[in-house]
């Protein structure tokens, strides 16, 4: 069993340009149930893999109690573990701010999509260090310091 991370967004470029020894973006969907996809909101999906292949070596709690949160000395996480994750929140971060719209799922292998609860995220109010996945949550992305076309 592993985590599995998915996301969606209505950008219609090639993710996996970005792939790297820590990061992947894929179209392989072998291991998820087709219901959690149809909780993604857009039209672009794509599995986010890690150096594991599966989706487990990014930084991940269980439950959303503690919230966002920077490393600590006392819950050991790997560096690689800690840089996929920013790499991860820079993709996020990236595509919002070319106006695009992105939500993600962070499942264990195996949910349903009664389990999943939803989460909208502002990053302009989570740090890149502190972003982390919560199990089987999804992940609605914003950012409240970009301004829309209306704004400018």
């Amino acid at each position: 069993m592993c985590y599995l991370v998915y996301i969606s967004t209505d950008f219609e470029g090639d993710l996996s340009q970005h792939n790297s020894a820590l990061i992947s973006f894929s179209k392989d969907f072998t291991n998820c149930e087709p219901e959690i996809i149809d909780l993604l909101l857009y039209k672009y999906h794509w599995y986010v893999s890690s150096k594991a292949g599966c989706s487990c070596t990014f930084r991940h709690l269980s439950s959303i109690e503690l919230g966002f949160g920077e490393p600590v000395y006392w819950y050991e996480e790997s560096s690689d573990e800690i840089e996929a994750t920013k790499i991860f929140y820079d993709e996020i971060l990236s595509l919002i701010f070319q106006g695009n719209k992105v939500d993600c799922i962070e499942i264990w292998e195996g949910t349903n999509k009664n389990q999943v609860k939803l989460l909208e995220v502002d990053l302009s109010a989570v740090p890149r260090d502190a972003f982390r996945f919560f199990e089987n949550h999804h992940f609605v992305f914003n950012n409240s310091e970009r301004k829309t076309d209306n704004q400018l």
